[in-house]
Protein backbone atom coordinates (compact mmCIF):
# COMPACT_ATOMS: atom_id res chain seq x y z
CA UNK A 1 0.00 0.00 0.00
CA UNK A 2 1.02 3.46 -0.50
CA UNK A 3 -0.05 6.28 1.64
CA UNK A 4 0.16 10.14 2.59
CA UNK A 5 -0.10 10.99 5.68
CA UNK A 6 -1.32 14.23 7.27
CA UNK A 7 -0.19 15.62 10.06
CA UNK A 8 3.26 14.61 11.52
CA UNK A 9 3.14 15.32 15.61
CA UNK A 10 3.90 12.97 17.55
CA UNK A 11 1.62 9.98 16.76
CA UNK A 12 2.54 10.31 12.92
CA UNK A 13 5.99 8.70 14.01
CA UNK A 14 4.27 5.85 15.42
CA UNK A 15 2.82 5.37 11.71
CA UNK A 16 5.93 6.42 10.68
CA UNK A 17 7.55 3.60 11.91
CA UNK A 18 4.84 1.06 11.50
CA UNK A 19 4.74 1.88 8.00
CA UNK A 20 8.18 1.05 7.63
CA UNK A 21 7.94 -2.36 9.38
CA UNK A 22 5.30 -3.26 7.71
CA UNK A 23 6.68 -2.57 4.37
CA UNK A 24 3.98 -0.07 3.25
CA UNK A 25 5.26 2.69 1.37
CA UNK A 26 5.00 6.54 2.78
CA UNK A 27 5.04 8.73 -0.63
CA UNK A 28 3.95 11.82 1.34
CA UNK A 29 3.35 13.99 3.96
CA UNK A 30 1.42 16.78 4.54
CA UNK A 31 2.25 19.49 7.83
CA UNK A 32 0.78 22.97 8.46
CA UNK A 33 4.59 24.01 9.66
CA UNK A 34 6.77 23.30 6.73
CA UNK A 35 10.13 22.90 8.78
CA UNK A 36 8.41 19.66 11.09
CA UNK A 37 6.83 18.62 7.76
CA UNK A 38 10.19 18.62 6.17
CA UNK A 39 11.91 17.20 8.79
CA UNK A 40 9.41 14.47 9.14
CA UNK A 41 9.68 13.84 5.05
CA UNK A 42 13.86 13.56 5.53
CA UNK A 43 13.36 10.94 8.25
CA UNK A 44 10.88 8.86 6.36
CA UNK A 45 12.28 9.60 3.30
CA UNK A 46 8.99 10.68 1.33
CA UNK A 47 8.06 13.99 -0.17
CA UNK A 48 6.90 16.71 1.43
CA UNK A 49 3.56 18.67 0.00
CA UNK A 50 2.88 22.12 1.69
CA UNK A 51 -1.21 21.81 0.27
CA UNK A 52 -3.00 19.00 1.84
CA UNK A 53 -5.45 19.29 -0.90
CA UNK A 54 -2.36 18.73 -3.73
CA UNK A 55 -1.33 15.56 -1.27
CA UNK A 56 -4.78 14.00 -1.69
CA UNK A 57 -4.80 14.53 -5.38
CA UNK A 58 -1.63 12.43 -5.62
CA UNK A 59 -2.48 9.14 -8.19
CA UNK A 60 0.43 7.61 -6.29
CA UNK A 61 -1.64 7.31 -2.56
CA UNK A 62 -3.83 4.57 -2.14
CA UNK A 63 -5.03 5.91 1.26
CA UNK A 64 -4.69 9.67 3.32
CA UNK A 65 -3.53 8.68 6.79
CA UNK A 66 -5.24 11.67 8.77
CA UNK A 67 -3.05 12.49 12.05
CA UNK A 68 -4.45 16.11 12.47
CA UNK A 69 -6.47 17.23 15.33
CA UNK A 70 -10.28 15.95 14.95
CA UNK A 71 -11.57 19.53 13.52
CA UNK A 72 -10.15 19.17 10.70
CA UNK A 73 -11.22 15.91 9.89
CA UNK A 74 -14.18 16.71 7.81
CA UNK A 75 -12.22 18.75 4.88
CA UNK A 76 -9.18 16.54 4.87
CA UNK A 77 -11.37 13.41 3.77
CA UNK A 78 -13.59 15.09 1.35
CA UNK A 79 -10.53 15.82 -0.42
CA UNK A 80 -9.50 12.37 0.13
CA UNK A 81 -13.14 10.83 -1.07
CA UNK A 82 -13.09 13.28 -4.57
CA UNK A 83 -9.61 11.86 -5.64
CA UNK A 84 -10.34 8.18 -4.74
CA UNK A 85 -8.45 8.11 -1.90
CA UNK A 86 -9.57 5.52 1.10
CA UNK A 87 -9.09 7.43 4.38
CA UNK A 88 -7.87 6.54 7.57
CA UNK A 89 -8.60 8.97 10.60
CA UNK A 90 -6.99 9.13 14.25
CA UNK A 91 -9.25 9.33 16.96
CA UNK A 92 -11.62 10.84 17.94
CA UNK A 93 -13.13 10.60 14.75
CA UNK A 94 -14.51 13.52 14.67
CA UNK A 95 -16.02 16.22 17.11
CA UNK A 96 -19.73 15.66 16.27
CA UNK A 97 -21.95 12.90 15.31
CA UNK A 98 -22.99 14.87 12.38
CA UNK A 99 -19.29 15.28 11.37
CA UNK A 100 -19.04 11.27 11.16
CA UNK A 101 -22.21 10.55 9.41
CA UNK A 102 -21.14 13.30 6.90
CA UNK A 103 -17.29 11.41 6.34
CA UNK A 104 -19.18 7.96 6.22
CA UNK A 105 -21.70 9.07 3.42
CA UNK A 106 -18.44 11.38 1.51
CA UNK A 107 -16.47 7.94 1.03
CA UNK A 108 -19.59 5.72 0.31
CA UNK A 109 -20.48 7.85 -2.32
CA UNK A 110 -17.17 7.49 -3.50
CA UNK A 111 -16.89 4.35 -3.18
CA UNK A 112 -13.87 4.31 -0.95
CA UNK A 113 -13.16 2.99 2.63
CA UNK A 114 -13.24 4.14 5.61
CA UNK A 115 -11.29 3.35 9.02
CA UNK A 116 -10.72 5.21 12.28
CA UNK A 117 -7.42 3.79 13.77
CA UNK A 118 -8.32 1.73 17.70
CA UNK A 119 -5.58 -0.27 17.48
CA UNK A 120 -6.35 -1.91 20.60
CA UNK A 121 -8.95 -4.02 19.38
CA UNK A 122 -5.63 -5.84 17.82
CA UNK A 123 -3.95 -6.55 21.30
CA UNK A 124 -3.37 -10.24 21.66
CA UNK A 125 -5.54 -10.12 24.64
CA UNK A 126 -8.23 -8.32 23.17
CA UNK A 127 -8.98 -10.45 20.29
CA UNK A 128 -8.31 -13.36 22.88
CA UNK A 129 -11.26 -12.19 25.01
CA UNK A 130 -13.83 -11.25 21.91
CA UNK A 131 -13.89 -15.00 21.19
CA UNK A 132 -14.16 -16.08 24.86
CA UNK A 133 -16.59 -13.76 25.79
CA UNK A 134 -18.74 -14.71 22.23
CA UNK A 135 -18.22 -18.42 23.01
CA UNK A 136 -19.24 -18.09 26.83
CA UNK A 137 -16.50 -18.93 28.63
CA UNK A 138 -16.85 -16.23 31.46
CA UNK A 139 -20.73 -17.06 31.39
CA UNK A 140 -23.29 -14.18 30.76
CA UNK A 141 -22.14 -10.70 30.96
CA UNK A 142 -22.12 -8.91 34.73
CA UNK A 143 -20.40 -6.04 34.70
CA UNK A 144 -17.57 -4.73 32.21
CA UNK A 145 -15.51 -1.48 34.01
CA UNK A 146 -12.36 0.51 32.20
CA UNK A 147 -10.41 2.56 33.81
CA UNK A 148 -7.98 4.86 32.11
CA UNK A 149 -5.48 7.23 35.28
CA UNK A 150 -2.97 8.91 33.32
CA UNK A 151 -1.01 11.68 34.09
CA UNK A 152 -0.15 14.61 31.74
CA UNK A 153 1.95 17.72 32.49
CA UNK A 154 1.00 21.30 32.24
CA UNK A 155 3.25 21.81 29.41
CA UNK A 156 1.09 19.31 27.69
CA UNK A 157 -2.12 21.20 27.75
CA UNK A 158 0.06 24.73 26.94
CA UNK A 159 0.16 23.50 23.40
CA UNK A 160 -2.40 25.32 21.19
CA UNK A 161 -5.63 23.60 20.82
CA UNK A 162 -4.92 21.14 23.56
CA UNK A 163 -7.66 20.20 26.04
CA UNK A 164 -10.56 22.69 24.28
CA UNK A 165 -13.65 21.89 22.88
CA UNK A 166 -13.35 23.56 19.49
CA UNK A 167 -10.13 21.83 18.24
CA UNK A 168 -9.78 18.52 19.86
CA UNK A 169 -13.46 17.92 21.23
CA UNK A 170 -12.68 17.53 25.36
CA UNK A 171 -10.35 16.46 27.38
CA UNK A 172 -9.34 13.23 28.99
CA UNK A 173 -12.24 11.21 27.78
CA UNK A 174 -11.83 11.81 24.35
CA UNK A 175 -8.55 11.77 23.80
CA UNK A 176 -7.30 9.55 25.87
CA UNK A 177 -10.16 7.16 27.45
CA UNK A 178 -11.92 6.39 23.89
CA UNK A 179 -9.61 4.10 22.95
CA UNK A 180 -10.52 2.24 26.40
CA UNK A 181 -13.76 3.07 25.63
CA UNK A 182 -13.87 1.53 21.81
CA UNK A 183 -12.90 -1.78 23.10
CA UNK A 184 -15.43 -2.05 26.08
CA UNK A 185 -17.99 -1.75 23.65
CA UNK A 186 -16.49 -4.19 21.03
CA UNK A 187 -16.19 -6.48 23.78
CA UNK A 188 -19.74 -5.53 26.20
CA UNK A 189 -21.67 -4.35 23.11
CA UNK A 190 -23.00 -0.83 22.48
CA UNK A 191 -23.77 1.45 25.80
CA UNK A 192 -27.42 2.26 26.06
CA UNK A 193 -27.70 4.64 28.96
CA UNK A 194 -24.54 6.66 30.92
CA UNK A 195 -24.83 8.40 34.23
CA UNK A 196 -21.48 10.94 34.38
CA UNK A 197 -19.67 13.44 36.67
CA UNK A 198 -16.59 15.03 35.99
CA UNK A 199 -14.13 17.79 36.85
CA UNK A 200 -13.22 20.45 34.39
CA UNK A 201 -9.77 21.19 34.88
CA UNK A 202 -9.19 19.76 38.22
CA UNK A 203 -5.13 20.06 38.37
CA UNK A 204 -4.39 21.97 35.04
CA UNK A 205 -5.23 24.99 33.26
CA UNK A 206 -7.37 24.09 30.25
CA UNK A 207 -10.79 24.14 29.38
CA UNK A 208 -12.26 20.91 29.34
CA UNK A 209 -11.98 17.94 31.78
CA UNK A 210 -8.90 16.16 32.91
CA UNK A 211 -10.99 13.92 35.85
CA UNK A 212 -14.42 12.33 34.53
CA UNK A 213 -16.54 9.13 35.87
CA UNK A 214 -19.60 7.39 34.16
CA UNK A 215 -21.85 4.31 35.04
CA UNK A 216 -22.41 2.85 32.24
CA UNK A 217 -25.80 0.25 30.93
CA UNK A 218 -25.02 -2.11 27.90
CA UNK A 219 -27.49 -3.12 25.74
CA UNK A 220 -27.03 -6.57 27.06
CA UNK A 221 -28.33 -5.27 30.85
CA UNK A 222 -24.32 -5.91 32.25
CA UNK A 223 -23.38 -2.59 34.12
CA UNK A 224 -20.02 -0.71 33.90
CA UNK A 225 -17.71 1.85 35.25
CA UNK A 226 -15.82 4.03 32.71
CA UNK A 227 -13.00 6.66 34.10
CA UNK A 228 -10.89 8.91 32.63
CA UNK A 229 -8.30 11.28 33.98
CA UNK A 230 -4.97 12.98 32.90
CA UNK A 231 -4.40 14.30 36.35
CA UNK A 232 -4.01 10.92 38.31
CA UNK A 233 -0.36 11.62 39.51
CA UNK A 234 2.18 9.52 38.38
CA UNK A 235 0.24 7.88 35.85
CA UNK A 236 -1.12 4.48 36.14
CA UNK A 237 -1.59 1.63 33.08
CA UNK A 238 -5.50 2.05 31.80
CA UNK A 239 -7.40 -1.42 32.59
CA UNK A 240 -10.25 -3.06 31.83
CA UNK A 241 -12.42 -5.98 34.14
CA UNK A 242 -14.80 -7.98 32.80
CA UNK A 243 -16.84 -10.09 35.58
CA UNK A 244 -19.05 -12.99 34.00
CA UNK A 245 -21.49 -15.42 36.25
CA UNK A 246 -18.52 -18.01 35.95
CA UNK A 247 -15.12 -15.86 36.31
CA UNK A 248 -13.01 -12.67 35.57
CA UNK A 249 -11.16 -11.31 33.00
CA UNK A 250 -8.47 -8.31 33.72
CA UNK A 251 -6.52 -6.10 30.82
CA UNK A 252 -3.29 -4.11 31.89
CA UNK A 253 -2.53 -1.81 29.77
CA UNK A 254 -2.33 -3.90 26.32
CA UNK A 255 -1.79 -7.64 28.19
CA UNK A 256 -3.93 -9.76 29.70
CA UNK A 257 -3.17 -10.15 33.79
CA UNK A 258 -5.59 -11.91 35.13
CA UNK A 259 -8.28 -14.72 33.73
CA UNK A 260 -9.39 -16.30 36.93
CA UNK A 261 -12.75 -18.41 35.65
CA UNK A 262 -14.40 -21.09 37.38
CA UNK A 263 -13.43 -24.82 35.40
CA UNK A 264 -11.63 -23.12 32.79
CA UNK A 265 -8.06 -23.51 33.01
CA UNK A 266 -7.74 -20.65 30.59
CA UNK A 267 -4.65 -22.88 28.98
CA UNK A 268 -4.80 -20.78 25.82
CA UNK A 269 -4.92 -17.60 27.61
CA UNK A 270 -2.36 -14.82 26.71
CA UNK A 271 -1.37 -14.21 30.06
CA UNK A 272 1.56 -12.20 30.81
CA UNK A 273 2.93 -9.60 33.32
CA UNK A 274 4.78 -6.92 31.29
CA UNK A 275 2.17 -3.57 29.78
CA UNK A 276 2.79 -0.89 27.35
CA UNK A 277 0.88 1.96 28.42
CA UNK A 278 0.87 5.67 27.59
CA UNK A 279 -0.29 6.14 31.17
CA UNK A 280 2.95 9.06 32.18
CA UNK A 281 4.56 8.98 28.62
CA UNK A 282 2.28 9.40 25.42
CA UNK A 283 4.98 7.90 23.22
CA UNK A 284 6.03 4.64 25.83
CA UNK A 285 3.30 2.28 23.78
CA UNK A 286 4.11 -0.43 21.36
CA UNK A 287 3.94 -0.28 17.47
CA UNK A 288 2.72 -3.74 17.40
CA UNK A 289 -1.17 -3.55 17.41
CA UNK A 290 -0.85 -0.20 14.89
CA UNK A 291 1.43 -2.42 12.60
CA UNK A 292 -1.76 -4.91 12.86
CA UNK A 293 -4.45 -2.59 12.37
CA UNK A 294 -2.73 -0.78 9.34
CA UNK A 295 -2.32 -4.35 7.72
CA UNK A 296 -5.90 -5.11 8.13
CA UNK A 297 -7.45 -1.58 6.90
CA UNK A 298 -4.90 -2.28 3.54
CA UNK A 299 -6.05 -5.82 3.14
CA UNK A 300 -9.56 -4.79 3.49
CA UNK A 301 -9.23 -1.81 1.22
CA UNK A 302 -7.83 -3.72 -1.32
CA UNK A 303 -10.78 -6.31 -1.33
CA UNK A 304 -13.72 -3.92 -1.23
CA UNK A 305 -14.70 -4.59 2.24
CA UNK A 306 -15.29 -3.02 5.49
CA UNK A 307 -12.36 -2.72 7.82
CA UNK A 308 -12.97 -3.71 11.46
CA UNK A 309 -12.69 -0.76 12.92
CA UNK A 310 -15.07 1.63 10.50
CA UNK A 311 -16.32 4.46 10.49
CA UNK A 312 -19.66 3.29 11.97
CA UNK A 313 -17.23 1.50 14.29
CA UNK A 314 -15.63 5.43 15.05
CA UNK A 315 -18.60 6.71 15.20
CA UNK A 316 -20.35 4.31 17.98
CA UNK A 317 -17.23 5.23 20.48
CA UNK A 318 -17.49 8.86 19.89
CA UNK A 319 -21.43 8.39 20.61
CA UNK A 320 -20.53 6.84 24.15
CA UNK A 321 -17.66 10.12 24.70
CA UNK A 322 -20.19 12.11 23.84
CA UNK A 323 -23.24 11.13 25.79
CA UNK A 324 -20.56 10.95 28.84
CA UNK A 325 -19.83 14.68 28.36
CA UNK A 326 -23.77 15.34 27.65
CA UNK A 327 -24.52 13.76 30.92
CA UNK A 328 -21.97 15.25 33.10
CA UNK A 329 -23.08 18.88 31.46
CA UNK A 330 -26.78 18.10 32.20
CA UNK A 331 -26.14 16.15 35.90
CA UNK A 332 -28.34 13.91 34.78
CA UNK A 333 -28.52 10.38 32.84
CA UNK A 334 -28.69 10.20 29.26
CA UNK A 335 -29.94 7.85 26.54
CA UNK A 336 -27.91 6.46 23.84
CA UNK A 337 -29.99 4.00 22.00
Amino acid sequence: MRVGLVGTGAIAHKHGDSYREIGYELVACSNRGRAKGEEFAAKYGCAFVPGVRDLCARPDIDYVDVCTFPDSHVQVCRWAAENGKHVLLQKPMALTLEECRTMIALCREAGVGLGVVSQHRFDECAVFLKTALEAGRLGRLLQLDGYVKWHRPQAYYDRPGKGTWAVEGGGALINQGIHTADVMQYLAGPVRRVFAHWQLGATHAMEAEDLINAVLVYETGAGGVLQAATSTWPGYPERIEIHGSKGTAVITGDQLTAWDVDGDPGDDAPLSAGVDSGAADPMAISIENLKSQFLEFGEAVSHGREPLVSGSEGLAALRLVLGVYQSARERAPVDLL
